[in-house]
């Protein structure tokens, strides 16, 4: 006789009721080619793409974007608070944990790196090698906090 755990339907019923809720189409998914992602500038921070894969950031649920930095960018410690993922697409990520931007703290993650982000923990990031191309999954509502105010994008 084969036992079957009752947990185990009820939460593969719940994840994917989340995922198709997200998607718009509970038949099939969601899938892109590169070609049908859309990159948009990012609002709030001038050079940055943006490509909306699937959910927003800004709203309740999950969402994986893609994020496009460019050359030389140096992003200031910060959080976010919500738990994420990243893969890195394509370039290579340096990111280093603090509460204070410190270069030998940076580890260099090439292309093919995956790694997490727990919520509220301070980071920074950079990319001086080139442009690099991260893909983000997480739970919104999220946002950007910096550990100082004054490193924080200016609204122009």
């Amino acid at each position: 006789m084969k036992i079957v755990n009752p947990v185990f339907p009820l939460c593969t019923a719940v994840l994917l009721t989340s995922f198709a809720g997200i998607a718009g189409d509970s038949s099939t998914g969601v899938m892109r080619t590169p070609e049908q992602i859309t990159w948009k500038d990012n609002p709030r921070v001038r050079g940055l793409g943006v490509a909306r894969i699937v959910g927003s950031a800004k709203k309740p649920g999950a969402f994986v974007h893609r994020v496009k930095f460019p050359a030389g960018r140096v992003v200031q410690s910060h959080s976010h608070p919500d738990d994420r993922t990243y893969t890195v697409l394509s370039g290579t990520w340096y990111i280093g944990w603090g509460n204070t931007y410190e270069p030998e703290k940076l580890t260099a993650l090439p292309a093919g790196s995956f790694y997490t982000e727990p919520a509220g923990v301070p980071h920074f990031i950079t990319t001086p090698d080139g442009e690099t191309i991260v893909q983000v999954t997480g739970t919104g509502p999220s946002a950007v906090h910096y550990v100082n105010p004054d490193h924080a994008p200016k609204k122009e």
